[in-house]
């Protein structure tokens, strides 16, 4: 029986799954069958009469969880109980339901959600944003990080105001017996930590472990593996270094580089055939991340045809680029490819925008997966809001959406009132708001809200004048009367956020340079018919980031904004290695048909840009050009790091010093520069 759920599998992937006792790392490359390797490895410990109940395999969701119970379960007859198979927090939450009470704390507490955890955090503190809060706060637990350590180590204001705002959310959550989800995993580590004989004795319950997408585990992570193999060092762990691409959501490589001097006499087992792809798409792959010295190496090998050459279009701009990617898709199409096998991929989400235009215009029914649509992201409902009010100042809908953006201290209740009054004597909000003394106003709002709105409603009239004198300077006064854009700065998907803005801002001015007696109106009017398209998930293409992508696969793939600051996305912060790790992930989700697509010039941040193209053109082969291999640094501004005489610090700066990189480090108030060969993460 146990010999017969081998049989369909390749060389590697049998020494793979009959692996039983000891440390095994098994380096699967892009669809090389990762998930079949895990699921018949299960399959034969049960077949081999291993209790199933000392089998524990984790995974990152529920989806894969599933999936892989439902594959490997068809690989096994009669078994009596089946073994935990489920995601890291599933298992923590079904750990602390057990034992949260060692820790003084009851086993009937309650999980909150992102929801629940702002409004906590919005109640402690309102002056700062919420989601930095909640943000840094996650970073603290997953690195280990109690809130007397973060604040020990915070110099500067705004990270002092976070640590205490940490310690009063913590005091919070155990006063109210929550936990979070960041805790489902933390108070485990804990426990096991804390109680030596609880330690063991999980470690000897669960004595075969495995884990999927190991290359995106965390520090928490790593050090709760540690505990739970303690006693038996049979664990195995699936990933691929070359698909690290999580590290900004706190994921480190290290943990499957170092696998092997981390645990002892480890079995290193490479899966290197490839059943996703053609060869010629391999070969490029295999070209571009050998140029990344932060790898264990390992080279994909083809087992289709050799297929088509790679496709690469030079455009003039972001419009000429649309134009041929929506020809190439419609001539699929009408030659009888299905929508569903047809995917663009891109680096920077607001690079959507002009796809999504294009595509509309073609008639070719798309769907974006992993995010929302461009009109659809709340920052350009709100400036459609606020273009559709200075054009319109009678639309109350629009009118109540954006008088509190960027807020001005208008709250529900004062909109409430206004729109109260609105309605009972058939006037606009708007109209109320301008017409009114400052007296009437304020027996409606209050004397300061008064104040507020009359400003307010100053602004939209300046706007709408200087709509009429010149159009093209009509968003640098937007701009300098409402600082719409450094709203965002201190977000954490601000950077995100404020690139969809730039590009809309862009969009705009584009929109008048074609024709300079076009309105504000007119443009709002194409925005809309642009953003009405029907959603038909059957018979619809795929536009995704590269991130959304991962683990998915198209018979025909596009990739655009190959362009140096698109992709490679640089700046400070951005780590090359794992930029190229995206680079990989990208080609590799293509089977049989490839396109890459660079321009000349882009709208980047509200004015055109002309761009050179992506390095990663010439080291994947592409281009001609010679190989060169960089070196990374994993750190990144504001990372917590410690120094063995200097302490813990946090990064505020990461510059290029020769052939290695130095890191500008805070040590409690002290700036030091230290090259990164001598620092390691918290």
């Amino acid at each position: 029986m146990s010999n017969k759920i081998l049989d369909t599998l390749n060389d590697a992937q049998t020494k793979a799954a009959s692996h039983i006792d000891g440390p095994l790392l098994i380096l699967a490359g892009a669809g090389s069958g990762k998930t079949k390797t895990i699921t018949t490895r299960l399959a034969y410990l049960i077949s081999l009469g291993i209790d199933p109940a000392s089998i524990l395999t984790l995974t990152f969701t529920n989806k894969a969880a599933t999936e892989m119970r439902e594959r490997a379960f068809k690989l096994i007859d009669n078994m009596s109980y089946p073994p935990l198979l489920c995601t890291f927090h599933k298992f923590g939450l079904l750990f602390l339901k057990f034992h949260i009470s060692k820790l003084g704390r009851k086993n009937n507490f309650v999980i909150i959600d992102t929801d629940d955890k702002k409004r906590i955090l919005r109640n402690i503190d309102k002056t700062t944003t919420t989601s930095v809060l909640a943000h840094e706060i996650s970073k603290y637990k997953n690195s280990l990080i109690t809130p007397s350590d973060a604040k020990a180590t915070a110099q500067q204001t705004l990270y002092i105001q976070i640590a205490n705002v940490y310690e009063k959310y913590e005091n919070y959550l155990e006063e109210n017996n929550l936990v979070d989800f960041d805790d489902l995993l933390l108070l485990t580590y804990r426990l096991l930590e804390k109680d030596k004989e609880l330690a063991l004795e999980t470690s000897q319950k669960y004595k075969y472990i495995m884990v999927d997408e190991y290359q995106d585990t965390n520090e928490l992570q790593f050090k709760l593996l540690q505990k739970l193999c303690s006693q038996h060092n049979n664990l195995c762990v699936v990933g691929d270094d070359d698909q690290s691409i999580y590290g900004w959501r706190g994921a480190t490589i290290k943990n499957i580089l170092n696998f092997d001097q981390n645990f002892n006499d480890v079995l290193v087992v490479k899966l290197e055939e490839n059943y996703r792809s053609t060869d010629t798409i391999l070969k490029h792959a295999n070209l571009l991340i050998e140029h990344n010295r932060d790898r264990l190496g390992k080279k994909l090998v083809g087992t289709k045809a050799q297929g088509n050459n790679l496709k690469l279009y030079e455009s003039h701009d972001e419009n000429t680029e649309t134009r041929k990617i929506c020809d190439d898709i419609r001539n699929l199409i009408d030659s009888g490819v299905h929508a569903a096998n047809i995917a663009i991929l891109f680096r920077v989400n607001a690079l959507s925008r002009s796809l999504e235009e294009g595509l509309v215009k073609s008639g070719i029914n798309y769907r974006l997966i992993g995010g929302m649509k461009f009109y659809e992201r709340a920052e350009i409902k709100d400036l459609i809001a606020f273009f559709r009010v200075i054009t319109n100042p009678n639309d109350n809908f629009s009118l109540k959406r954006i008088v509190n953006k960027p807020k001005r201290g208008i709250g529900k209740t004062t909109i409430d009132k206004l729109e109260a009054e609105s309605i009972k004597i058939g006037k606009s909000m708007y109209k109320i708001m301008e017409e009114y003394q400052p007296e009437e106003l304020a027996q409606i709002v209050g004397k300061k809200n008064s104040r507020t709105l009359k400003v307010f409603c100053a602004s939209i009239a300046d706007l709408q004048e200087s709509l009429e004198t010149t159009k093209m300077k009509f968003i640098d006064n937007f701009e300098d009367t409402f600082d719409f854009k450094s709203s965002f700065l201190n977000t954490v998907d601000g950077e995100d956020r404020i690139a969809n803005i730039d590009e809309f801002y862009g969009y705009l001015r584009d929109f008048f340079l074609k024709d300079l007696s076009l309105n504000l109106d007119d443009f709002l009017n194409e925005v809309s018919l642009a953003s009405d398209q029907d959603d038909l998930e059957n018979g619809a293409i795929s536009l995704m980031s590269i991130h959304a992508s991962k683990g998915l696969e198209y018979q025909h793939l596009f990739v655009i904004g190959m362009e140096e600051g698109f992709f490679p996305l640089t700046g400070d912060g951005n780590d090359i290695e794992e930029e190229r790790r995206l680079g990989y992930v990208a080609i590799t989700r293509a089977m049989d048909e490839l396109t890459l697509s660079f321009v000349h010039s882009r709208f980047y941040k509200g004015r055109r840009t002309a761009l050179v193209k992506s390095r990663f053109l010439t080291e994947s082969g592409l281009i001609k050009g010679s190989l060169t291999i960089e070196k990374s640094t994993q750190f990144k501004k504001g990372d917590v790091v410690k120094h063995k005489i200097f302490g813990m610090g946090r990064i505020e700066a990461v510059s290029k010093a020769g052939r290695e990189f130095k890191l500008n480090i805070n040590f409690g108030g002290n700036n030091r520069d230290i090259l990164s060969n001598f620092i390691e993460k918290v």
